[in-house]
C-alpha cells in the first residue's frame, strides 16, 4: 500500500552538488555573451575590461550570473578566476558551477587537483565522493571515504555521510553499520535519529529499544523523532494499538509534526476504520494546509466508503499540490472510467 513515508532521513545529508545535474539548463540563446552588457551586468564587465587580471572581479560576476541563472557563463568566469588565482573556495565553486552544466569530468579532475594541492581539505574527498555517486561510480565514491576514515577513523561525521551515501546506493546493511560506528564515536540526535529510523526502515527489533534510549537521553522531554520512528515499526509490523500510542506522544511533543498525523490515519486506514482515518486526515489539512498526501488519504477514505466524487475531487487536491503525485492520477483515472 502507498504510504509516501518520508522518513527522518532527512538527517542524512542530501547531495549537495545539486541534482541538478541534468535539469537545469540556460536560455538557448546562440551567443549568450550579450547579457553581459545588461544593467545588472555591465558595470562589472566594464570593470574586468579594465582590470582582465582582477580574480575577485570574475568571482563577483560569477555569482551574479549564477543567480540569474546564467550557469555557463558563470562557469567561465570560475574557470578564469581558478586560472588567475587558484584557490580552495574558488575551486569548489567552479565545482558546483560544473556539475550544473552537467561537466561532471571536468568537475572530478578539479577535485583531485584539489585534494593534492589541499591535503588536509577533506572537502575535495567529499565532494568527489558525491560527483561519483552522482554519475553511478559508486566504488569510486565509496574509496573517497574510505580514503578520509584512513586519515582519521575517529571523524563521527565521516561514518555518518559514508552511511547516507550507502542508503543512496542501496547498501542498508553497510549503511546501519557506518551509522552504528557513527553513534558509538558521538551520541547526538543528528545520527541516532538517522540510526533509529534505519533500524525502523527494515523492520529491526532494535528500534524499540533504541528509541527508548534516545527517549532517555531527552531530558527535556521535548523530542518527538523517537516516537515517531518507534510508532513507524509498530505500525510496519502491524502493531496498531502500541503505534497509536507512539504517535499520539509524538504529537503532544510537536502538534505540527505532519507525518505523525499521517501515520496515525494510515494506522486507522489498515484497520479499516475509515471514519477515524477521515477524521484524523482532515484535521492534518488544517495543520498542513499544502500537504498533498493529507489530500489523497482523505481521497482513498473516501473511496473506501464508496464516494467516488468525492475522492475524485481530493485526489485532484492532492495533484494540485503535487505535480508529479502518481498515485493520486492513477487513482482519478481508475475512477473516472
Amino acid at each position: 500500500m502507498m504510504k509516501r513515508r518520508m522518513p527522518l532521513l532527512n538527517c542524512l545529508k542530501a547531495i549537495p552538488l545539486g541534482l541538478a545535474l541534468l535539469v537545469a539548463c540556460n536560455s538557448a540563446d546562440d551567443d549568450p555573451r550579450p547579457v553581459l552588457q545588461e544593467a545588472r551586468f555591465k558595470g562589472l564587465t566594464d570593470s574586468i575590461a579594465q582590470f582582465p587580471d582582477n580574480d575577485s572581479l570574475y568571482l563577483e560576476r560569477a555569482l551574479l550570473l549564477s543567480q540569474s541563472n546564467r550557469h555557463e557563463l558563470a562557469t567561465e568566469d570560475y574557470q578564469k578566476a581558478w586560472e588567475l588565482a587558484p584557490a580552495e573556495p574558488t575551486a569548489l565553486l567552479l565545482v558546483s558551477n560544473l556539475m550544473l552544466v552537467n561537466k561532471p569530468a571536468r568537475a572530478v579532475e578539479l577535485l583531485k587537483e584539489g585534494s593534492r594541492r589541499w591535503p588536509q581539505n577533506t572537502e575535495f574527498n567529499r565532494r568527489l565522493s558525491e560527483v561519483y555517486a552522482q554519475t553511478g561510480n559508486a566504488v569510486e565514491a565509496l574509496q573517497q571515504f574510505d580514503l578520509l576514515l584512513q586519515r582519521d577513523s575517529l571523524n563521527f561525521e565521516t561514518w555518518m555521510e559514508k552511511g547516507g551515501l550507502l542508503v543512496r546506493l542501496g547498501d542498508t546493511a553497510g549503511a546501519i553499520a557506518a551509522l552504528e560506528k557513527s553513534y558509538r564515536l558521538q551520541q547526538i540526535n543528528y545520527n541516532g535519529f538517522t540510526l533509529a529510523n534505519m533500524y525502523a526502515s527494515t523492520k529491526d527489533p532494535r528500534t524499540v529499544g533504541f528509541c527508548d534510549h534516545l527517549i532517555a537521553k531527552d531530558s527535556s522531554n521535548t523530542q518527538p523523532e523517537p516516537y515517531f520512528i518507534k510508532g513507524t515499526y509498530y505500525s510496519d509490523t502491524h502493531q496498531y494499538a502500541l503505534a497509536l500510542e507512539q504517535f499520539d506522544e509524538a504529537i503532544k511533543r510537536d502538534w505540527t509534526f505532519t507525518d505523525a498525523y499521517l501515520e496515525k490515519g494510515i494506522v486507522y486506514y489498515e484497520q479499516q476504520l475509515f471514519d477515524k482515518a477521515l477524521e484524523v486526515f482532515t484535521f492534518t489539512t488544517t495543520v498542513a494546509k499544502t500537504s498533498p498526501d493529507a489530500w489523497f488519504w482523505i481521497g482513498r477514505c473516501q473511496e473506501a466508503k464508496g464516494n467516488n466524487a468525492l475522492a475524485i475531487e481530493n485526489y485532484k487536491k492532492a495533484l494540485a499540490l503535487d505535480k508529479e503525485f502518481v498515485e493520486a492520477a492513477q487513482r482519478i483515472k481508475k475512477l473516472s472510467n
